[in-house]
């Protein structure tokens, strides 16, 4: 088997911190190659420099046998590597094929005959389906994957880097984008996947390579491994995976009430129509649907970001319909969000651990004066109980990975020990460790009586971490199930517009 990618004794540092130490990885043509490790392992810095975005400090990559060196992405492109970032970088006014093209040498003078005519030919050689004339406005998130995948393959790219390829997908689309890869694989091309889920790297992987803490620790044939061996390697311990679901006893009235709740859009078209749904202490309560289908517009309708143009929702039984979010906290009403944008809606980026856990108090505290010095220490507390790696509690929060800003902002919200927890997305792009810790979070407060409400997008995991199941479709709620007897297959039909079921 030719070596497509061979990176020997990688190194690179930031500063104190050693992001890659003596990396080795191989990748052969013509496979499909997971990346796995915990957040803050070294899997983008490592692939960021095959990409020729960072250069490395030592060490030496080799690209089908001969040594290069990347300067800049346009070196790695040129000779047939291409990333695929976990956010896109398409722009949303220009159609597919504008897309493709833009930065292209002679891009200013297009034959538009030609163009279309190649990038269906792209196409149909991996079986994508795109419309060349389509606005990238108009797309799904799975029409804009497939045009960042056309993108590379129309520079000639032979190796994908794909960087959480699935994390903003629906099930159905998950398994179209692994067909596409595995239809890459067999027209020769070689793909490396970072991805934190497990059932995933099982499906659709052929060898894995594991990272920790920076360096790497094993490469394994996926078929002789099994998904607990795999997260033994990756955190350096044995875990267990499986998900507690503590018994609680439910509160006698619904801590949250939403009657008829609709939001009308700017498009005289409703994001949520008809709401009704209750949250009751000591459950959560689990929400699933395709992207789009109006979680958003759940979520910030009853933490007051958003206003309903219909119904009326309760907390406790009193109305907090028509109140902003800081009348909502003046009420006694504690609601810890988890927003689904962590840096923009959820934290400062430019700020400190410390001063982001005062942005939630500050208008709670008497006086003039904050008392920095029970700051502090809450923010030491959360930093030990979460196992948050940063370099210290003044490093700027936009400085972390994204797993440990998305423990940051979860643990502010359970500080407060809320009545009401909203979460959208908690452990998006969570390594498995993280993840878990998260569930586990998340029902020590169901046991101490809280009622979450919990927006998820892994199927598996809300069966096994939530009480009951509600499926939002096209703004919609289309059925609540019972979490212990609910299938997949039920929550998908429900998720695609099938018919209305409660249990």
């Amino acid at each position: 088997m030719q070596i497509a990618i061979e990176m020997k004794d990688i190194s690179k540092s930031f500063g104190s911190i050693k992001a890659n130490q003596d990396v080795n990885l191989t990748v052969e043509n013509g496979e499909i190659h997971a990346l796995l490790g915990e957040n803050g392992a070294g899997k983008s810095t490592l692939m960021n420099m095959l990409s020729g975005i960072y250069m490395p400090d030592s060490g030496s990559i080799f690209v089908y046998g001969e040594k290069r060196t990347f300067n800049s992405p346009m070196d790695s492109i040129n000779i047939g590597i291409g990333m695929i970032h976990q956010h896109f970088k398409l722009i949303d006014v220009m159609t597919a094929k504008e897309n493709i093209i833009l930065g292209q040498k002679g891009s200013k003078f297009i034959d538009e005959k030609k163009l279309t005519k190649e990038i269906l030919e792209i196409s149909n050689k991996y079986d994508l389906d795109i419309k060349p004339d389509k606005k990238v406005y108009d797309m799904s998130v799975g029409e804009k994957q497939t045009l960042e995948i056309i993108k590379v393959l129309y520079r000639g790219a032979k190796i994908l880097i794909m960087d959480e390829p699935t994390a903003v997908l629906t099930p159905q689309e998950i398994q179209k984008l692994f067909q596409i890869i595995r239809n890459m694989k067999n027209s020769g091309c070689s793909v490396i996947i970072i991805t934190h889920k497990m059932n995933e790297v099982m499906e659709i992987s052929d060898r894995v390579t594991v990272l920790r803490k920076g360096k790497s620790i094993k490469t394994v044939n996926t078929k002789d491994v099994t998904s607990k061996e795999l997260v033994d390697m990756m955190v350096g311990k044995q875990i267990s995976l499986s998900i507690e679901k503590p018994i609680t006893k439910k509160s006698e009235e619904p801590v949250l009430k939403l009657e008829k709740v609709s939001i009308m859009s700017e498009y005289d078209r409703y994001s949520l129509k008809d709401i009704n749904l209750d949250v009751y202490g000591g459950e959560i309560l689990g929400v699933a649907g395709l992207a789009g289908s109006g979680q958003k517009e759940l979520c910030e309708v009853i933490a007051g970001l958003m206003r309903a143009s219909e119904g009326d929702i309760f907390f406790k039984g009193e109305k907090i319909t028509d109140k902003s979010p800081r009348q909502i906290i003046n009420l006694g009403v504690r609601m810890g969000f988890i927003p689904e944008d962590r840096l923009g809606m959820g934290l400062v980026g430019s700020m400190d651990i410390v001063d982001n856990m005062m942005l939630k108090d500050y208008d709670n505290k008497k006086g003039i004066f904050l008392n920095k010095k029970s700051m502090v220490a809450k923010a030491k507390e959360i930093v030990e109980r979460l196992e948050i790696l940063t370099s210290g509690l003044n490093e700027p929060v936009k400085k972390m990975s994204g797993g440990n800003i998305q423990k940051v902002l979860l643990g502010r919200e359970i500080d407060s020990n809320p009545k009401l927890l909203i979460t959208a997305y908690p452990v998006r792009g969570l390594d498995i460790g993280a993840s878990y810790k998260i569930y586990e979070l998340l029902n020590e407060q169901k046991q101490r009586g809280s009622a979450i409400l919990f927006i998820g997008e892994d199927l598996d995991m809300l069966l096994e971490l939530c009480d009951r199941i509600a499926v939002i479709y096209s703004g919609n709620i289309n059925g609540i199930l019972d979490a212990s007897t609910a299938t997949k297959e039920e929550i998908g039909t429900l998720m695609s517009g099938g018919t209305k079921k409660y249990s």
